[in-house]
């Protein structure tokens, strides 16, 4: 009887909507599946993104265990665009995907000037990587096109890896998803485990095709005497293709602004995704060659990012192109959950600005999800019909509800319904599982240039400083004398100004009883150590609020 068991590591965390990384292992080697980032939220302030913690596999590979090959399931950066950080820290593997996803993936590898090649597999063409892995893609409906769900092939059976999809009955492109040939695939080998994507398990109808986005976007055109102006998701090119049609229908031109939006067209035109007539498509720099109302303009920034293309215009910085009262603009996104603020600050600025904007609130046909909805999930549960199932892509309220609406519908027992927490290694031997053992994960953080040099000590300061301020105390000292009479005290973001001197008194005095009580027992730093720690504790107890406490010690002689 073997030793050896089937390891499964989420080291993008669970219950993350973003940020997914899967590691399959099995003796000594390990088939990742996708490599993302994750968006900045109001625990990691003044982060550009998020990327996921290695350190499990730097910690394998010391062990002399391999990466057989990494898979990309779909070119949304949430699971490709951690690449260009990662890559370098890796040894060599082969990365595979669809030609679009390769495409875009390998833009993103290009721009870090990283040489890497991607290898390009076609729907249903078993691949054998390693040893113990074999594996076949199969066409599924989402928000970007040839997305794919994989079938894994194990030593401890078939496993189903089902990422971000919708079961689209009319989708942009005509193609459909591939049920017929999942179905047969899932009869002949009995999948043992099959994660799959949750996110909008809470929404109980079907969801609505891709292919009625465009006709609502192209009812706003009627009577637009200026530019007709489009911000959504930039890889996503079904809806881009609509928005294309619309110009040719009305007789514009159509131009693209922003490097995201631009690098996925050229890469979906190069590949033949993407069909814009000739003579339609135009330079950005050229838009002032050509009449307001002829003009139609797919911009990237739908999130209200800040620096985004769509930002700037909306606040009249960027070269391109400007915003004016005879302008419509259409935002078909909704806020990604913790960007509502930079969302709705850029609706304000074109609203304060009397240009009319129209947005999901106003108008829900100017997007529609890309995620499947609870009995879109229940139908693919039901043609896959795992042993066993791992919701995945969901925050933890959605994990939960799967278990109680979609897999206990379908009889599937609390037992057969994974639902580990993130750091948990899940286990598969003959037939069973169980969670194997907990490792430490902490995503790092993108900071400008930096990656992984702000910590957690960093952000609690950071969020510290956002919250309740900061407070320097500054403790003059002569010919190694404390001065405890001139004790200085400045704060910024900390108190009002009725409450200063109150405050500012409680501080001096505090601080002078510290410092006599210490001096002659400590050196400077841990001095400096001991008035924050108990500062931050006192002011607690006083106003309850935990400002940033600096103290500093001012030398003004020998």
């Amino acid at each position: 009887m073997k030793n050896e068991k089937l390891l499964i590591i989420p080291l993008g965390g669970m219950g993350n909507v973003t940020q997914n990384m899967f590691v399959y292992q099995y003796e000594k080697e390990m088939l990742i599946v996708d490599c993302g980032i994750g968006f900045p939220d109001q625990y990691t302030p003044g982060a550009d993104i998020i990327i996921p913690d290695i350190n499990y596999l730097l910690s394998q590979i010391d062990q002399g265990v391999k990466i057989v090959g990494m898979i990309l399931s779909h070119g949304h950066d949430d699971h490709i665009a951690a690449l260009p950080y990662l890559l370098p820290e890796l040894p060599d593997f082969p990365i595979y995907a669809s030609d679009l996803t390769a495409g875009f993936a390998e833009q993103r590898i290009k721009d870090a000037k990283i040489k890497k090649k991607i290898k390009v597999v076609q729907d249903k063409s078993p691949v054998k990587v390693g040893q113990h892995f074999e594996f076949e893609l199969f066409h599924i409906t989402h928000s970007v096109p040839e997305t794919k769900h994989i079938f894994i092939k194990t030593p401890e059976g078939m496993l189903y890896h089902g990422t971000d999809f919708k079961l689209d009955k009319h989708p942009v492109d005509k193609k459909m998803s591939d049920l017929p040939a999942i179905a047969a695939k899932s009869q002949q080998d009995n999948v043992e485990l099959m994660l799959m994507d949750c996110l909008r398990v809470e929404n109980s109808e079907w969801g609505e095709s891709e292919s009625a986005v465009g006709p609502a976007i192209e009812k706003h055109i009627k009577g637009v005497k200026g530019k007709f102006i489009v911000t959504l998701m930039s890889s996503h090119l079904h809806r881009i293709q609509q928005v294309v049609d619309i110009a040719v229908k009305h007789d514009r031109k159509i131009a693209f602004i922003g490097r995201s939006v631009e690098q996925n067209v050229k890469v979906a035109l190069n590949l033949g995704k993407l069909d814009i007539p000739t003579g339609v498509k135009i330079n950005k720099k050229k838009l002032d060659q050509y009449p307001d109302h002829e003009l139609v303009v797919v911009i990237a920034g739908s999130q209200g990012q800040e620096g985004s293309s769509m930002v700037r215009a909306v606040f009249g910085e960027h070269r391109s192109i400007s915003i004016n009262q005879q302008d419509k603009v259409i935002i078909s996104a909704d806020a990604i959950p913790g960007n509502e603020i930079p969302y709705y600050r850029a609706v304000d600025e074109l609203a304060k600005n009397q240009i009319e904007v129209i947005y999901p609130s106003i108008d829900p046909g100017v997007h529609h999800s890309g995620h499947a909805s609870a009995p879109e999930q229940e139908e693919l549960l039901d043609t896959v019909k795992p042993k066993f199932v791992m919701p995945m892509g969901g925050a933890d309220r959605h994990r939960e509800l799967f278990r109680k609406r979609v897999a206990h519908k379908l009889g599937y027992s609390d037992h057969q319904v994974l639902l580990p927490e993130t750091g948990q290694i899940i286990s598969l031997e003959n037939g069973d599982w169980k969670v194997e053992r907990e490792i430490n994960l902490a995503p790092r953080i993108v900071d400008g240039k930096g990656i992984g040099d702000v910590g957690p000590i960093v952000l609690a300061d950071r969020r510290a400083l956002s919250e309740a301020g900061i407070v320097v105390v500054v403790i003059p000292r002569y010919r190694n004398k404390f001065d405890l009479e001139n004790i200085e005290v400045i704060s910024r973001g900390f108190v009002f100004m009725k409450q200063a001197d109150e405050v500012v008194a409680y501080i001096e005095d505090a601080t002078a009883e510290i410092v006599a009580q210490n001096q002659d027992k400590m050196n400077d730093y841990r001095l400096k150590n001991e008035l924050r720690k108990q500062l931050e504790r006192k002011l607690y107890k006083v106003i309850e609020r935990e400002p940033v406490v600096l103290p500093v010690i001012l030398d003004s002689g020998e």
